[in-house]
């Protein structure tokens, strides 16, 4: 017996509107993981720069359009950008410092002139950077996405205290229960939910950690009252961009140690969702990035990078298509024109945004072990590369300030973790397996 078509259509229907439900929940869910981190470099730059609380304002909003704008097009596939996996893109976290120093020494149309220029430097080097492919063997892409992941747990750990270790209040008892109940409920969902239940853990634990935090009276809707309605994003609305060439070097190493991070990213992300990634890819990938950190330099915003951070809710919710990135990329376009909506996610307490990080970071540094896994660790080679990558890696984020005697273009690349442990990864790598790598070229 056949359905009448009113029937048919209605069962299309509604099939149709669960799955636009269901993959709007899943791209809220990747907004929200990334959401802190990056709403936290406009707030730290506007902040130093002195910028007035509706200069802040306009920042933060236009900053989290242009992550939509560069999300889509690492999404899309063309002839010269787009890795096309599921990536969300944000501030390059370690911009920070040399963006403050360029624009408070300077002036902040020299910070944009540099931002435009490292993103040009990106899209030109995109070729033969990706050649290096060649150089991330399973020990060096387990051992990258290891440090990926256990050097962002302490930021969660900060988060998890509150947000400003100086601060008194940093690591009171309601900071630490808000954090500890967020993870217990991440983890009991993950653990016994099924399905869609189980794919939104990361995003129910933050909801309902935030209601949580509500009750004892740690979230505030001042925010949502004060913004405004709408904002569109305007060329140059802070200053046109200028040149200086100690600050275009300056972003440039920038630009290479989020590089080196980004490949670190695709990697776990082809790993993740079981795609091999080739040069090519890679290239189109660095090209995505350098058009965005352009972008980001003409709209006066941040150059842009591959977040990590993202690797874990995939892994979480199971979900390995780009479809929830979409409707992520949508979304934070439009939360970038509405400032008002986009404040609503700026309400979420500290603690809980820890909690979740705990839980995603750890999550790609287990991915990364996984990947050691399956490395010959009989090899002496093979262990010392990964151990002594790792061990610096670790060491390096935890006391940073080590290097602070050097210059600070040292500082600049030698501070990273990440870059630190991946370069000595390579480099240990081909000295110790040089006999593997050259025989890999030959065939």
């Amino acid at each position: 017996m056949k359905l009448s078509p009113s029937i048919t259509y209605t069962d299309r229907f509604k099939a149709a509107s669960t799955t636009f439900c269901h993959r709007l929940i899943l791209g809220f869910q990747h907004l929200l993981a990334m959401y802190s981190g990056d709403v936290l470099v406009p707030l730290l730059i506007g902040t130093y720069l002195h910028f007035s609380t509706t200069q802040i304002t306009y920042l933060v909003s236009i900053d989290i359009f242009m992550c939509g704008i560069a999300t889509l097009l690492q999404l899309k596939r063309t002839a010269l950008t787009g890795i096309a996996l599921p990536v969300v893109l944000g501030c390059a976290v370690q911009a920070v410092t040399p963006l403050e120093s360029i624009g408070g020494k300077l002036g902040i149309g020299y910070m944009y002139g540099a931002i435009i220029c490292s993103g040009l430097f990106i899209f030109l080097i995109a070729g033969i950077f990706a050649k290096l492919k060649k150089l991330f063997p399973p020990v060096v892409t387990g051992s990258l996405i290891t440090i990926i992941g256990f050097t962002l747990v302490p930021v969660g750990f900060q988060n998890l205290g509150g947000g400003d270790a100086t601060a008194k209040s940093f690591g009171s008892l309601n900071n630490l229960l808000i954090g500890l109940v967020t993870i217990v409920i991440i983890v009991l969902i993950n653990c016994f939910a099924r399905g869609f239940l189980r794919s939104i853990a990361i995003l129910l634990g933050i909801l309902l950690g935030s209601l949580f935090a509500g009750a004892l009276g740690m979230v505030s809707l001042s925010p949502v009252a004060t913004a405004a309605w709408f904002h569109a994003p305007q060329l140059f609305y802070f200053a046109t961009p200028r040149f200086n060439s100690s600050a275009i070097i300056t972003m440039m190493l920038v630009a290479l140690t989020t590089m080196i991070e980004s490949t670190g990213v695709y990697f776990a992300l082809s790993d993740a969702t079981n795609t091999k990634i080739t040069g090519k890819d890679m290239a189109r990938g660095y090209r995505a990035e350098g058009i965005a950190a352009i972008l980001g330099g003409l709209f006066n915003t941040f150059p842009y990078s591959t977040f990590s951070q993202n690797v874990g809710v995939l892994k979480m919710s199971g979900v390995k298509t780009k479809q929830p990135i979409y409707y992520a990329a949508v979304l934070l376009i439009l939360l970038g024109l509405l400032p008002k909506a986009g404040a609503l996610a700026t309400i979420i307490p500290t603690p809980v945004l820890g909690g979740a990080m705990i839980v995603m970071f750890g999550m790609v540094g287990v991915q990364g072990v996984q990947i050691l896994h399956q490395v010959d660790f009989t090899k002496g080679a093979n262990l010392m590369v990964a151990s002594l990558s790792i061990g610096l890696g670790l060491g390096v984020t935890v006391y940073p300030q080590i290097f602070q005697q050097l210059p600070t273009e040292a500082q600049i690349i030698l501070g990273n973790g990440v870059v630190v442990g991946s370069a000595t990864a390579v480099i240990l790598n081909l000295i110790l397996n040089h006999q593997d790598f050259f025989k890999k070229r030959s065939n």
